[in-house]
C-alpha cells in the first residue's frame, strides 16, 4: 500500500535549517563584513552556506579556522535569541542587481534567473523571471524562495551546531573560484541535536575509510587516481563472497551471465539517451580509428545489444541477463568519498526482457530477490520508495502514457505483495519509474540500495522485437535491477554497518590459529589445512609475540574465531576456541569446531 510522503522541503525541519543558514550568513558578515555570499541551502541532515573571503598574502583563498567557527556559532546563538521576523518580499531584476551590486555571485544568479536558467538557489528552471524573491531578517537580506520559520527564535539557539568548514567550488565547477563552505546542523530541540552529535561520533569510529585501512580491505592510490579504489586481498575476498552469494541466487532464479566491455561507441549511448541526459557526469569521448568511444557509464545498452544479436520469440522470454559490470562516472573531486562515492564502480546489474503479460510476475520475482538479499544481510530496517517522474521537468524522456503505464504496473505489483511504499515525485530514472529499497543502518542513516525499474522507452529507442504467439512482431518490456546497487558502495555501507565485524560467511579471515609457542606452530598449520579443506578461510599467527598479544591483534582485525593451541590441545587433538568479543568457548575437537562453523556458514548466520 502506498502513502504520499511529505517532501522534506515542506517540513518544519527544513524551515528550521533554512532559517539557520541565513542566520549563519548574517553572523559571518558580522565578523567578515567584506565576505561575498554565494548560496546556503538546507541539506539532508543540516545546512551549509558558501562564502568568498578573498585571498591571503600568497594569493590563496582565505579559510575559516576552528576558532572562527566557534565565534560565528556564538554570534548565531545571540542573533537567534533576538526575536526578529523573517520578512518575504520581491524585487524587480533591475532593483535586485542594484541592491546586490557588490555581490558577484548573487549577480550571476540574478542574470541566470532572468534568462530562465536557474532560481535564487541555483536550481534549474524553465521560465525567465521578471523579479526575484527576497528574505530579510534584521539588516541581512538574501536571494531566497524560502520557506522559513516566522521568527528567528523558532530556531532554538541550543539546538544549532556548526560542524566544519571546507573548500567548495562555485557551482561545483573546478574551473570556477574556490569558496569556503561552512556546514552546520539544526534540530527542533537540544535533545535531538545531542543524539545526532553522538551518532556523528559513532560514525567517525565506524568510518569505512579508516576501517578499510585498518582491516586491509582497499586502498586509494593518488597515482592510480582519486575515486578508483584498489581492492586488497582481504577486500577482494569480501567482495567475492558477496558476488558468489548473488550469483548462486541468480542461477537458482534462471538468470544467465554475460560479460561486456568497459568502453563502447558514443553512438550507443546517444541512442540510449545516457549521453545526452548525463553528459556532464561522463568522461570525454576518445577518438579511435575516426570513431568516438567512451568509458561505459551504464551496462543496459550493452545488454540490449546482446538481446538484439539474434531473433527472439515469445518462447525465449523472459530473458534474464546478469553481469557484475564496471561503469565509470566523472564525479567532482570534492564529492568523492572512499567507496561510497567513486568514479569507477561495479554494478550487480541485470536486465530482464519480458512480454507485457510477464511483467507483473517477473517484477514481483525481482522484488522477492531483493528482499531475500536484505534478509540474508540482516537488513530488517528498510522502506520502499516508488520514484516517479516530475511532469514539469525536462529531464525525463518518453510519452506521458508510457510513464502512467509504468507507474501503474509498479503500484499493482507492490500492492499484490503487500509492500508499504512511499511515492516520491522526481526520483525516477530518465527512462522509467522505479521502486527503490532504502536501508536504514545502525546509525539511523538511510542508503538507497536495491532498485528495480520498469522501462518501456529503451525497447522503443533500440527497436527491440520478439515474435509473438500470433506470429507478429511485438515490443518487449525491460526490467532493470540491482539488489546491491554497486559493489563499492555496498561494501562501504557494510563496513560501517557491521563496524568491520562481519558475519562469519563474509569475514575475509574467518579463523586465526594462535600457537602459544614455536613448538605448537606445526600443529597449527596442520589444523589450518584441515579447516581450509572444509572451506574455511584460515591464517596462522606463527610470530614470536605472546599469546595475549596475538589474541589482541586478531581482535583488532575483527576476526570471528581465534583457535589457541598449547601442549594440551596438541596432545588431545583439540582447539581452544575464542571469539572476537573476547568470550572463551572452551576446548573442542577440530571436527566439532569445523561442524559448528559449517552450520553457521550454511545458514549465513549473523551470530557466532
Amino acid at each position: 500500500m502506498s502513502e504520499q510522503q511529505q517532501p522534506y522541503e515542506q517540513s518544519e525541519l527544513y524551515r528550521i535549517r533554512h532559517s539557520a543558514a541565513h542566520v549563519m550568513a548574517e553572523a559571518v558578515r558580522e565578523h567578515y563584513p567584506d565576505a561575498l555570499l554565494a548560496i546556503g541551502p538546507p541539506i539532508e541532515d543540516g545546512f551549509y552556506y558558501d562564502f568568498d573571503l578573498g585571498k591571503d598574502e600568497n594569493g590563496k583563498p582565505k579559510t575559516f579556522s576552528p576558532e572562527d567557527l566557534e565565534k560565528i556559532e556564538e554570534s548565531m546563538r545571540q542573533l537567534l535569541k533576538k526575536n526578529a521576523p523573517f520578512e518575504h518580499s520581491s524585487m524587480s531584476i533591475a532593483e535586485a542587481k542594484a541592491f546586490f551590486a557588490g555581490q558577484p555571485y548573487k549577480l550571476e544568479l540574478i542574470d541566470e534567473l532572468a534568462a530562465g536558467k536557474v532560481d535564487e538557489m541555483g536550481n534549474p528552471v524553465s521560465e525567465p523571471a521578471s523579479e526575484v524573491s527576497i528574505y530579510r531578517q534584521r539588516d541581512f537580506v538574501d536571494l531566497c524562495r524560502g520557506p522559513h520559520v516566522k521568527y528567528t527564535s523558532q530556531v532554538k539557539a541550543n539546538a544549532v551546531k556548526l560542524l566544519r568548514a571546507s573548500g567548495a567550488y562555485w557551482r561545483g565547477d573546478e574551473n570556477r573560484p574556490q569558496l569556503q563552505r561552512i556546514y552546520g546542523t539544526a534540530w527542533p530541540s537540544k535533545a535531538e541535536l545531542d543524539e545526532y552529535l553522538a551518532l556523528l561520533e559513532e560514525a567517525k569510529a565506524r568510518d569505512h575509510r579508516r576501517l578499510g585501512k585498518q582491516l586491509g580491505l582497499f586502498h586509494i592510490s593518488q597515482l592510480v587516481g582519486s575515486g578508483l579504489p584498489l581492492w586488497l586481498p582481504k577486500g577482494a575476498i569480501l567482495r567475492e563472497a558477496l558476488e558468489n552469494f548473488l550469483r548462486r541466487a541468480q542461477v537458482e532464479r534462471g538468470y544467465l551471465p554475460v560479460i561486456t566491455p568497459h568502453i563502447g561507441k558514443l553512438d550507443l549511448y546517444i541512442t540510449s539517451g545516457h549521453y545526452p541526459y548525463y553528459k556532464d557526469s561522463q568522461y570525454t569521448p576518445i577518438d579511435v580509428d575516426e570513431e568516438k568511444f567512451m568509458l561505459k557509464p551504464m551496462n543496459c545498452p550493452h545488454h540490449i545489444e546482446i538481446y538484439k544479436c539474434e531473433p527472439r520469440s515469445y518462447r525465449d522470454l523472459p530473458l534474464r541477463l546478469a553481469e557484475f559490470g564496471t561503469v565509470y562516472r566523472y564525479e567532482q573531486s570534492g564529492e568523492l568519498n572512499g567507496l561510497t562515492r567513486v568514479r569507477g564502480f561495479t554494478v550487480d546489474d541485470s536486465h530482464l526482457f519480458v512480454t507485457p503479460d510477464q511483467l507483473e510476475e517477473e517484477f514481483i520475482g525481482v522484488v522477492e530477490l531483493i528482499q531475500f538479499v536484505f534478509q540474508t544481510m540482516g537488513f530488517d530496517d528498510f522502506r520502499a520508495r516508488l520514484g516517479t517522474n516530475d511532469p514539469n521537468s525536462d529531464k525525463y524522456a518518453g510519452a506521458p502514457e508510457m510513464w502512467a503505464r509504468g507507474i501503474a504496473g509498479i503500484e499493482e505489483c507492490a500492492d499484490k505483495v503487500g509492500m508499504n511504499y512511499t511515492i516520491e515525485e522526481g526520483e525516477a530514472a530518465f527512462y522509467g519509474p522505479k521502486l527503490d529499497f532504502i536501508f536504514r543502518d545502525v546509525l539511523k542513516r538511510e542508503w538507497q540500495l536495491g532498485t528495480v525499474q520498469v522501462d518501456f522507452l529503451l525497447p522503443e529507442r533500440f527497436e527491440l522485437e520478439y515474435i509473438g504467439e500470433d506470429g507478429q512482431k511485438h515490443r518487449p518490456v525491460m526490467i532493470h535491477r540491482a539488489p546491491f546497487g554497486s559493489m563499492e558502495r555496498f561494501v562501504g555501507i557494510l563496513i560501517e554497518h557491521f563496524n568491520g565485524a562481519f558475519p562469519l560467511w563474509l569475514a575475509p579471515v574467518q579463523v586465526m590459529m594462535i600457537p602459544i609457542a614455536d613448538r605448537h606452530v606445526e600443529y597449527a598449520k596442520q589444523v589450518a589445512a584441515e579447516l581450509r579443506v572444509q572451506g574455511l578461510r584460515v591464517e596462522v599467527d606463527g610470530g614470536s609475540e605472546r599469546m595475549n598479544k596475538k589474541i589482541r591483534n586478531a581482535q583488532l582485525q575483527k576476526i570471528p574465531y581465534m583457535l589457541v593451541l598449547g601442549d594440551k590441545e596438541v596432545e588431545e587433538g583439540q582447539v581452544a576456541v575464542r571469539t572476537r568479543d573476547n568470550v572463551d568457548h572452551g576446548a573442542m575437537s577440530v571436527k566439532a569446531f569445523a561442524d559448528h562453523a559449517a552450520a553457521l556458514l550454511a545458514a549465513k548466520s549473523m551470530s557466532l
